[in-house]
């Protein structure tokens, strides 16, 4: 009796979106009721992940393999590949998908966006991945570039549409100025979009913000059910890691809280341990003292708790570090992308004489601003350490992009 309870809560903590009747269908899901009839005499290329499977966890590729009258022709595999079996920043090679035989082409390579060739004979190119709703994420970029090349190679796009795990509501931090445009921050939104993977297509795709102005022909396959309120958990549909360091959905939300922070490497966030993104920590730091200080801000939506604990690999790996760990209790209230500025603020204070900025690799503060869309932040911030000092110059865009955006909203 004991052994049957012990793997009940086990299982519950693996996915927590069971506990959820499922309220969402994606889109491909919507299509395979549809018995794929959109696709129907047409020869499929498919750009997805591990991600990309229905609420039975059944894989698009396989899907669209075996579906009646739909060809499916080439896959294109982004960062970590079209099964998942590339590291994180590792070059995910061409090769053959052994289940399928189906060829597969690397979007994250030498190419980053498919070549004339790598298209040749495709009559529909699809997009199926989970999005986690930052803008420095780096699938949405692949998407955005597949749709140039779409554009380009006169071939339709198609979008199957999943929820943003953050809900659609969020809308944080500055639009990205053009000479800090990377792959991590391809295009100019917010940090946090607040898009589905559809309607950011559709804002892209109208707002001439494809390579010299393209525009593809562009379809999304709507979900069924999903509302802009809702984050994963309410779906009730099973979450699959996006990336090796997003386990679960809960993760999506840590990502923006800590991810700007970790480009520097001067702080461990989790990333190596356990938790990732979940954590801030250092040998020099006093767990107790920064608890203290962090949670006499009182930021809404979370608290904070001491933790000792020992990287297995990356930054730090194998050092003993000191820090905290960050709990949300109200995802749906909590500012989630200053706090990283928070966390700056209170160890400058406690440790005035370790400046982060000037601890670092001189080349993490380029990837730093790339992340951040701007090297303003980082230049305002550093002056006194004053997360008051950014917050005006970080939400600047937020509000014109929010009235902008709406037009582009599938979901009420």
């Amino acid at each position: 009796m004991t052994t049957r309870k012990y793997i009940s809560v086990i299982f519950f903590m693996i996915m927590p979106s069971m506990a959820f009747s499922q309220t969402v269908k994606t889109g491909i899901e919507v299509l395979q009721e549809q018995n794929f009839e959109l696709l129907n005499g047409k020869r499929v290329g498919l750009i997805t992940n591990p991600t990309g499977v229905n609420s039975r966890l059944e894989s698009t590729i396989d899907l669209l393999h075996k579906a009646p009258g739909v060809q499916l022709v080439a896959l294109y595999g982004p960062e970590h590949g079209v099964r998942g079996d590339f590291d994180a920043g590792e070059t995910v090679t061409s090769n053959t998908d052994p289940k399928t035989g189906v060829p597969v082409f690397s979007l994250y390579g030498k190419n980053h966006k498919p070549s004339a060739g790598m298209l040749k004979g495709i009559d529909v190119l699809i997009y199926d991945i989970q999005d986690i709703g930052s803008r420095s994420y780096t699938f949405i970029s692949t998407m955005g570039l597949a749709m140039e090349a779409a554009a380009e190679n006169n071939i339709e796009f198609m979008v199957l549409d999943r929820p943003n795990p953050l809900g659609g509501n969020r809308i944080e931090g500055l639009i990205t100025e053009p000479q800090f445009t990377s792959f991590v921050s391809q295009f100019p939104i917010p940090y946090i979009h607040g898009f589905t993977v559809g309607e950011l297509a559709m804002y892209l795709n109208n707002n001439g913000l494809l390579k010299n102005g393209a525009k593809c022909k562009l379809t999304v396959v709507k979900m069924e059910g999903w509302q802009r309120s809702m984050i994963f958990e309410e779906t009730g549909l099973p979450w699959v890691p996006s990336s090796p360091h997003i386990p679960n959905s809960l993760t999506a939300a840590f990502y923006p809280i800590t991810g700007i922070l970790g480009e520097l490497y001067t702080i461990n966030i989790g990333v190596g341990y356990t938790l990732p993104f979940q954590l801030i920590g250092a040998e020099w730091i006093d767990a107790e003292k920064l608890t203290d200080s962090l949670n006499k801000l009182n930021l809404e939506g979370m608290i904070f708790r001491p933790i000792h604990y020992k990287p297995y690999y990356g930054s730090q790996k194998g050092n003993t570090l000191h820090g905290v760990q960050i709990h949300l209790t109200d995802l749906k209230e909590a500012e989630l992308s200053m706090i990283q500025f928070y966390v700056l603020q209170e160890l400058h204070k406690l440790y005035p004489e370790k400046n982060v900025f000037d601890m670092c690799d001189q080349s993490r503060l380029s990837m730093f601003d790339k992340v951040c869309g701007s090297d303003k932040i980082r230049k305002e911030f550093s002056k006194e350490f004053d997360t008051q000092s950014i917050l005006k110059l970080w939400y600047k865009d937020v509000e014109p992009f929010r009235q902008k955006a709406k037009q582009y909203y599938l979901y009420k």
